[in-house]
C-alpha cells in the first residue's frame, strides 16, 4: 500500500549519488576545479574511501577503494567506474526496512548498520529495484 499523499507528510528525498571511482584524487579534482564543489575531508566506510561534494541539497559521494575485495573494489573490476548506488533518506528507517520486506523487496541490510557521515543506513539487493543498488539511511 502506498503512503498517504498527505503533503505534510514525511517522505524520502534523495541525499547522495554514490560514485565508484579508479582515482578518487582525479575525481575530486574535476568536482572540485571545474564544477567548484568544496569536497568534505575523506572518511573510512565499508572498506572504502569516501568523498562527499555538496551539491545543491544532494551530495556527490565519491567512492574510492585500494582492497580489490572490498564492496567497491568488486564493484570496480565487475563494472568499472560509475554509479554505485542511490542514498535516499528516509523519516523512519526501522518502518522503511520493514515495508520493503513486507513488499518482497530483497534487503542486503535486515538491520540498520553505520555507514559514512555515522548515519544509520540498509541496502536494498538491485536484483529487486531495477538494477539499482538503494541505500535508505536515516
Amino acid at each position: 500500500m502506498l503512503p498517504s499523499q498527505d503533503p505534510d507528510a514525511p517522505v524520502a528525498r534523495l541525499a547522495h549519488v554514490g560514485v565508484a571511482v579508479a582515482t578518487l584524487a582525479e575525481a575530486v579534482a574535476f568536482y572540485r576545479d571545474v564544477l567548484g564543489l568544496v569536497p568534505r575531508p575523506s572518511e573510512a566506510a565499508d572498506g572504502a574511501t569516501v568523498v562527499s561534494l555538496p551539491a545543491g541539497g544532494v551530495e556527490v559521494e565519491l567512492l574510492g577503494s585500494a582492497d580489490a575485495a572490498s564492496p567497491i573494489g568488486k564493484f570496480l573490476a565487475r563494472h568499472g567506474p560509475g554509479i554505485h548506488h542511490l542514498c535516499f533518506r528516509v523519516p523512519d528507517l526501522e518502518r522503511a526496512i520493514e515495508r520493503c520486506r513486507a513488499a518482497g523487496y530483497r534487503l542486503i541490510d535486515d538491520t540498520p548498520r553505520r555507514g559514512a557521515d555515522g548515519r544509520r543506513v540498509a541496502f536494498l539487493h538491485p536484483k529487486t529495484t531495477a538494477g539499482i543498488l538503494l541505500e535508505l539511511s536515516d
